[in-house]
């Protein structure tokens, strides 16, 4: 069955940088786009962004654009979410889900919290 396992969550200063990994199983990595989705305490879950299949094609949302890039590597089966110049409002529970549209089958999350 699918299974997709975040991490690299945790709580970073304003301005600071995380990095996230998703490492997929149960069904073909490198055959399916995958993104980035999260939900910020009492609102709605949130697309963040995407990656084709062979990783050369990626789109973000406005409220990450230029600060947060995504990639994979579909040798090891990971997908990935480098967060830089982190703001308050960053603060989500970060999924990664197959497919692009972020509505597919999704892992449990990996909190971030941006706060001094």
């Amino acid at each position: 069955q699918v299974q997709l396992v975040e991490s690299g969550g945790g709580l970073v200063q304003p301005g600071g940088s995380l990095r996230l990994s998703c490492a997929a199983s149960g069904f073909t990595f490198s055959s399916y786009a995958m993104s980035w989705v999260r939900q910020a305490p009492g609102k709605g879950l949130e697309w963040v962004s995407n990656i084709i299949s062979g990783g050369g094609g990626t789109s973000y949302a406005d409220s990450v654009k230029g600060r947060f890039t995504i990639s994979r590597d579909n040798a090891k089966n990971t997908l990935y979410l480098q967060m830089n110049n982190l703001k308050p409002e960053d603060t989500a529970v970060y999924y990664c889900a197959r497919g692009g549209s972020g509505m597919g089958p999704r892992g449990q999350g990996t909190q971030v919290t941006v706060s001094s």
